[in-house]
C-alpha cells in the first residue's frame, strides 16, 4: 500500500523557518521524482519544488529560501523553508511521480502570521 505522510506544518511568524517532512512507503523511493505542491486559499494547487537523481528545480517565489532534499535510506523528502512570508500560508502537499504514476499525501498546513 502506497503511503505519503506528511508533518511539521503549524503555525510560524513571519521570517521564521520550518522543516516540512513527508514519510514514503509502499513504492521505489529512488526511481521517483519527488515533489512538494501547495495551495492556498482560492487559488489553485502549485508546484514548489521538485528533485529527481538530476535535477532539482524551484518556483522563484521560493528559490533561494526553500531547499527540498531527500534521503533515500528512509524514504523520506524534506522541505525546508526559510524566512517564510505570508504569501508562503498554504496547505503543502508531498508528491511522487515517475511518469505514469502520481501518489500524493494528504498535506500539511503552514501557517506564516504574527
Amino acid at each position: 500500500q502506497v503511503q505519503l505522510v506528511e508533518s511539521g506544518g503549524g503555525l510560524v511568524q513571519p521570517g521564521g523557518s520550518r522543516r516540512l517532512s513527508c514519510a514514503t512507503s509502499g513504492f521505489t523511493f529512488s526511481t521517483f521524482r519527488m515533489s512538494w505542491y501547495r495551495q492556498a486559499p482560492g487559488k489553485e494547487r502549485e508546484l514548489v519544488a521538485a528533485q529527481n537523481t538530476e535535477i532539482t528545480k524551484y518556483i522563484p517565489a521560493v528559490k533561494g529560501r526553500f531547499t527540498i532534499s531527500r534521503d533515500i535510506f528512509q524514504s523520506t523528502v524534506y522541505l525546508q523553508m526559510n524566512n517564510l512570508k505570508p504569501d508562503d500560508t498554504a496547505v503543502y502537499y508531498c508528491s511522487a511521480d515517475n511518469g505514469d504514476l502520481t501518489y500524493w499525501g494528504q498535506g500539511t498546513q503552514v501557517t506564516v502570521s504574527s
